[in-house]
């Protein structure tokens, strides 16, 4: 069977190769992937975290200061798949730790790397499926541990269909920690066994309790020529033809409310230049971040600001006054709701959070958040909260309040594995 997956594998890679270079997109991180790791690195059993992108990459956070608490001798190897979950990796990782990309999961590379860095421990991020990682690393007896587990609808439909193959693959993963009880009768649906299965909760909810001064958003409105009378929204993780949608809500709105100011996060910096041609073909002016200097926005009516760096987010819903979460009004699936919550800023999302769904739920059962289903409501839910003030607030207070009664799950989650070292 894992000859044929080999082979389907290797076909897949070949033909997409060229889309890279045809995109201009040669992968930064290519020869790690083919198992290339640096010749003068040395492992000492480290635990090996993957973390496929951004949103897996953020979560870990406080797991990687939990075990390094735990196990102080042991060092860190992270893995990711894509280029910015790759930096916001980086910031993660300590001193002594590595972090790289994720090596193709062929048979020849995968044996390659695992004999390179002999992990003591493998944890998966959010269910990530590789047949041949997991097999070579089972085999080697190292326990898997997956965190923050989830299955989504469509990943279950498709897991369904092909259960007799995935059943013998997902029980040789020693302990899963889900996020919801939906999650684990999924698996349990699969056919994992029911010991394996730990319901934990979500460790994105374990963000720190940060504030304006501590994420380095101070100065922040001065930078961006922003006055204090003016309102700020902000809309993070934003997909193509969403910024058509919220720049239109943003020019109704701004015609009779004067002080409201847009910023633009796009889930992939490289849209930014996009994106500005599309604040200008609105007649609008737009303002990279990156090429910001002080002083430069303080203009009677200022450009719509693109946020166009990874790991700046943070800092810009710090000065929200209003955050609405992308991904939502167009059938992506949302984005992450809580980064907003923890500063307890009133948010608004569209009806496809299905990524997300059970946090959305959850924020929209206990009038945390404001669910939207088209322009038009956008639009009014924004001019609404712009103009009741103490609703707002209200909302926010309690989107952070939310936060603080779903913590613990990174805790747990380190108790699980600490019963299998």
């Amino acid at each position: 069977m894992f000859i044929l997956y080999d082979f389907i594998y290797l076909v897949f890679v070949i033909f997409y190769l060229p889309v890279f270079f045809l995109k201009k997109k040669k992968y930064p991180g290519f020869r790690m992937r083919l198992g290339v790791l640096p010749k003068d690195l040395s492992f000492e059993e480290p635990i090996w975290i993957h973390a496929v992108s951004v949103g897996e990459a953020q979560a870990i956070r406080g797991l990687a200061e939990g075990l390094r608490v735990k196990y102080p001798g042991k060092k860190l190897v992270i893995s990711t798949v894509t280029p910015t979950g790759n930096k916001i990796a980086r910031r993660i990782a300590a001193k002594g730790d590595f972090v790289f990309y994720f090596p193709l999961d062929l048979s020849l590379i995968v044996r390659k790397v695992i004999a390179r860095i002999r992990p003591s421990l493998f944890i998966i991020v959010e269910t990530e499926i590789w047949p041949n990682i997991i097999s070579y690393i089972s085999a080697s007896g190292i326990p898997i541990v997956v965190v923050n587990g989830r299955i989504s609808d469509n990943s279950f439909k498709g897991y369904y269909c092909c259960k007799f193959i995935l059943k013998p693959l997902l029980n040789k993963v020693d302990t899963f920690c889900m996020q919801t009880q939906q999650d684990a009768q999924r698996l349990l649906a699969l056919g994992v066994a029911p010991g394996k299965v730990k319901i934990t909760g979500n460790v994105k909810f374990d963000l720190k309790d940060y504030s304006e001064g501590n994420v380095g958003a101070a100065g922040l409105k001065n930078k961006l020529g922003i006055a204090e009378h003016e309102k700020i929204l902000v809309c993070g993780s934003t997909h193509p033809n969403e910024e058509e949608i919220i720049l239109g809500a943003y020019i109704k709105i701004s015609a009779q409310i004067k002080n409201l100011r847009l910023i633009i996060a796009p889930r992939h910096p490289e849209r930014s230049n996009e994106i500005s041609g599309l604040i200008k073909k609105f007649g609008l002016q737009p303002q990279l971040f990156s090429s910001l200097n002080t002083g430069l926005l303080n203009s009677k009516k200022g450009p719509v600001i693109i946020v166009d760096s990874v790991g700046q987010l943070l800092n810009f819903y710090a000065i929200a006054d209003i955050v609405y979460i992308g991904g939502s009004l167009v059938k992506h699936g949302g984005q992450n709701i809580l980064e907003p919550a923890i500063f307890a800023k009133p948010i608004i999302f569209g009806a496809h959070m299905f990524n997300f769904r059970n946090i959305a739920d959850l924020f929209l059962k206990n009038q945390a958040a404001v669910l939207v289903h088209n322009k038009f409501e956008l639009q009014e839910k924004i001019k609404y909260l712009l103009v009741n003030y103490q609703e707002a607030v209200a909302l926010g207070e309690r989107a952070k309040t939310l936060i603080g009664k779903n913590r613990g799950a990174t805790q747990k989650t380190i108790e699980y594995i600490g019963k299998l070292f």
